[in-house]
């Protein structure tokens, strides 16, 4: 009796124990886990919000580059950490939606083992080509007797994948060629190697506005403030030609839900600054000041639309 009287009040002790923790948090510094090298835009975002969240939490958030495998090592990391909110993910398209119709296997599961912390942005797709280019159109880009070369900053990015569904909604033929990152695609671009790029805006609106490049269409709902006289594939008559790349920060599955209210309040608190905002405008990036169930509710959505699509493609990394 005696025994069963004192586990039951080391079980009643566990939940107030757990928000004393919680009250306490942070009480070291955090680790923002990146699955790309850096220089490029998820570790230059990532960076600059953790610049502003560090004062804001009175710990420094660390960004720690562990790229590999379509961000599947960092993924796997964060994953198999403890739900303490010390221990966080830069997630995407990629890694949260694509991974598993890329994959047979994966070390993590992002439906089971990650939850959403907050939204960073979206970034528009542009298919672009040389000002000289005499293709002068989209309809005339999809006429072309020989298919065109397209590259992508690599295999299984957004950007490839947006453009796979493009040729398959309107109905045309164009040959990947992927690159290690966006800029590397518009230097072959400029160089005429390549006879055009589906970029994301953040990489392609200095080339469209100094006017070393041209756009044919945005893949968006609506034209971009920066590139006003591009046409939306939908505009254009094709049908559900959406596609974006986007990133947020993620948390281990059971991370406590106070824990992860206030990453978000700062996440969003960093994203809404003036400095950013004017960042992302200049880039024509779209922030959105999530919830954390509104950004898995996101992430559900695109689940549904672009894991079916990726299996029809019959698009695989691990064959």
């Amino acid at each position: 009796m005696l025994r069963r009287r004192a586990v039951l009040g080391t079980a009643l002790a566990l939940p107030s124990l757990a928000k004393a923790q919680t009250a306490s948090w942070p009480e070291r510094a955090l680790r923002w886990v990146v699955g790309y090298p850096p220089g490029g835009p998820s570790d230059t975002y990532a960076r600059l919000i953790a610049s502003f969240i560090t004062p804001r939490l009175g710990q420094t958030m660390l960004v720690e580059n562990r790229p590999g495998g379509g961000a599947v090592l960092a993924s796997e990391t964060v994953s198999r950490s403890a739900p303490d909110g010390y221990t966080l993910l830069h997630a995407d398209n990629g890694n949260l939606v694509y991974n598993p119709a890329l994959y047979a296997r994966l070390p993590y599961d992002p439906d089971r083992d990650l939850t959403g912390v907050g939204f960073i942005g979206r970034f528009p797709l542009f298919l672009v080509v040389r000002p000289d280019s005499p293709v002068d159109s989209f309809a005339a880009y999809t006429k072309l007797a020989t298919p065109p070369t397209y590259g992508s900053p690599a295999v299984a990015s957004p950007h490839h994948l947006a453009m796979e569904m493009l040729k398959r909604r309107a109905g045309f033929d164009a040959t990947h060629v992927p690159y290690r990152g966006g800029p590397a695609a518009m230097q072959d671009l400029l160089g005429g190697t390549l006879d055009s790029v589906l970029i994301d805006c953040a990489t392609g609106i200095p080339f469209l506005r100094d006017g070393k490049a041209r756009a044919l269409v945005v893949l968006s709902e609506a034209r971009s403030a920066q590139a006003p006289g591009v046409p939306t594939a939908l505009e254009l008559g094709i049908d559900k030609a959406v596609a974006f790349g986007w990133q947020s920060m993620h948390a281990p599955a059971g991370t406590p839900a106070a824990v992860i209210e206030r990453l978000n309040q700062d996440l969003r608190a960093a994203v809404a600054s003036d400095a950013m905002q004017e960042r992302m405008r200049n880039l024509g990036i779209e922030s959105a000041p999530w919830t954390p169930g509104a950004l898995n509710d996101f992430v559900a959505a695109e689940n549904g639309v672009w894991r079916p699509l990726i299996r029809e493609l019959g698009i695989r990394l691990d064959s």
